[in-house]
């Protein structure tokens, strides 16, 4: 195992003891639980994980799905966590009283945090946790993903509100360029950000024999041949536009292309007819997979498409996934993700979100270039360029000089 990361000051002065770190996030998930277990393995850093909700690893109703569901991977393993009791009479992060757990600051007490890391700020147990910490002296350091991409110029109260509740924090880690922007329109001053990128498990989301092997089964089943293969996988909901990509994809022949669908959700029966209405078009759908399948969905693509609109895609770490695997993404220019991965001509393709033409148009120029001899192994070398540094290790340097900086 390689030397742990140590901590310095910001200005790279030397190595120093870390505050034993308790981090609070609503439940466990498939992008966070690795990190700290990267975390673990590969810091000097003392931390434990406080969830707040079971979701994710007790089968719970996803309610844009519709699904019910548990991760298939190990998300508790290799790392310090406890779940704190959940009082709420319906948990869940789909409102502010979801997340009600009145004994969570006693037990970052008795644990002997000297410093909180909370992701979210919105529900009841949040803000609690806030109001103990600062009454305390305890630092807060928070992690968060928002940004204005889309949005009207923020109003002077909510400007004011906000700033409020962002100057309880003593650090912020930012997860790129337009979450970086959201909290300096803020008000939060830029020495005390940090870049702490969205990541995902490389150990997963690295292309290998197997996977290779499950993409091919796949290709022979849904009947794609050698086509040139155009993905969506996620959520069939309109804030995510699969209906207008699937329109998109319709509006012209492409002989020698297919399009598949990965996912479920509300829009789903919709989808399907309208594909069925135009039988010469090859479009294939799969059901909702679960985090160890999606290697091999990627594997089946020439082209991830993520063409979500408004502001609900503050990232899309699907792009990080499918990036990793070597394909090229096509995104909106409201996908949070966008100014960091999806650079024009490199690593894929953007449309503008509020231009109806731009969608189809932008699909079709990928799919031209993607017939170019050549083009797409010139991309994926770009591509594995610029996936490099929206890593653990990334993400790590950033938190443990955020927490340099509380004693600088």
């Amino acid at each position: 195992m390689p030397a742990p990361i140590g901590i310095e000051t910001r200005a790279g002065g030397p190595a120093k003891a870390a505050p034993r770190l308790a981090v609070v996030v609503s439940h466990p998930t498939q992008y966070y639980s690795p990190w700290f277990r990267w975390l673990r393995e590969h810091t000097a850093l003392e931390l434990r994980v406080f969830y707040l909700w079971e979701s994710g690893v007790r089968p719970t109703r996803d309610r844009l799905f519709g699904e019910t569901f548990a991760w298939d991977v190990d998300l508790l393993s290799g790392y310090d966590h406890e779940f704190v009791p959940n009082v709420a009479s319906d948990p869940g992060t789909h409102h502010f009283g979801g997340l009600r757990n009145p004994s969570l600051t006693a037990r970052i007490r008795e644990w002997g945090a000297q410093a909180i890391l909370l992701f979210g700020y919105r529900y009841a147990a949040h803000l609690y946790l806030i109001a103990w910490a600062r009454a305390r002296g305890v630092p807060l350091l928070f992690r968060g993903d928002s940004h204005l991409i889309g949005r009207a110029k923020p109003s002077v109260a909510a400007r004011i509100a906000l700033g409020l509740t962002f100057a309880q924090f003593r650090a912020f880690l930012h997860v790129g360029a337009a979450n970086h922007d959201y909290f300096r329109a803020f008000g939060v001053p830029e020495s005390k950000l940090f870049f702490a990128p969205h990541s995902v498990d490389e150990g997963l989301f690295r292309p290998s024999d197997a996977h290779r092997a499950e993409a091919s089964a796949l290709r022979a089943s849904l009947g794609l041949g050698g086509k040139r293969v155009v993905l969506f996988a996620g959520k069939f909901v309109p804030a995510k536009q699969p209906a207008q990509l699937l329109e998109a994809y319709l509006s012209r022949p492409r002989p020698g292309t297919a399009i598949v669908f990965v996912g479920d959700g509300s829009e789903r029966p919709a989808l399907e007819a309208r594909a069925a209405a135009s039988p010469g078009a090859l479009v294939r759908f799969l059901p909702f997979a679960n985090q160890s399948e999606m290697p091999s969905r990627y594997m089946l693509a020439d082209l991830f498409v993520l063409p979500s609109s408004g502001s609900y895609e503050t990232w899309g770490l699907a792009v990080n996934e499918a990036m990793h695997m070597g394909v090229p993404c096509m995104v909106s220019d409201r996908v949070g993700c966008q100014r960091d991965l999806v650079t024009p001509g490199e690593t894929g393709w953007v449309f503008e979100a509020g231009d109806p033409g731009a969608m189809e148009a932008t699909l079709s120029a990928a799919l031209a270039e993607l017939g170019s001899p050549g083009r797409l192994e010139r991309m994926r070398e770009s591509i594995g360029e610029r996936i490099k540094g929206y890593s653990y290790a990334r993400a790590a340097e950033g938190l443990l000089a955020a927490l340099a900086a509380l004693g600088a």
